[in-house]
């Protein structure tokens, strides 16, 4: 383990060991997929992702996907004459989903409770290149077999402008939910 880590790695390092697969395979650990549980989550730990730029065409894809055709993400004409940028914006949906994406942790224990705090702080642009901080914020035990964790996810463009904030809140597994039964807030 690199000792300039703050904890050890959870990717990759151990299987759901699926009962439909023959033995040997179910055994191989999956990738892109993590095992960690509540009692795992550091606080204040931190991830960033790689950078990814933004195409015209993968904007414009996306945008038809979710019938967003405003004129300040769809019409290059209105956008470059009519807008106030002057050219057009990548929309804040994609903005967000891309955001998030950059990284996700594929968890398997883990699962989406919701989102606060969305604010698009500033346009992104096509062409524009974005990446993702995402820092753990807080833990609390929640339920009897699964607790919430906070964490923030900061987007930024180029070299270090934010665009987008939110917090997301996740329902996570306890490795052992018998240590968390008095501390939930929901007993059912």
């Amino acid at each position: 383990m690199n000792d300039q880590n703050e904890h050890k790695p959870t990717i990759g390092i151990e299987s759901t060991n699926p009962q439909d697969m023959p033995d040997e395979h179910a055994k191989i650990p999956v990738w892109n997929s993590e095992n960690w549980f509540y009692e795992d989550v550091i606080i204040g730990h931190k991830i960033r992702s790689l950078r990814r730029t933004i195409s015209e065409g993968e904007a414009m894809q996306f945008n038809m996907m979710v019938l967003d055709m405003h004129p300040y993400v769809a019409d290059e004409h209105f956008a470059s004459k009519e807008g106030i940028f002057n050219k057009r914006l990548v929309a804040g949906a994609m903005v967000f989903s891309y955001g998030l994406g950059l990284v996700a942790t594929n968890c398997v224990n883990s699962f989406s409770y919701g989102y606060d705090k969305l604010r698009f702080i500033k346009p992104v642009f096509i062409g524009d290149t974005i990446y993702s901080i995402r820092t753990n914020m807080e833990k609390r035990p929640k339920y009897l077999k699964m607790g919430l964790v906070r964490t923030s996810y900061e987007v930024f463009k180029e070299e270090g402008e934010l665009v987008l904030y939110c917090e997301h809140l996740h329902s996570v597994k306890y490795k052992k939910p018998e240590k968390f039964k008095d501390k939930a807030e929901v007993k059912k």
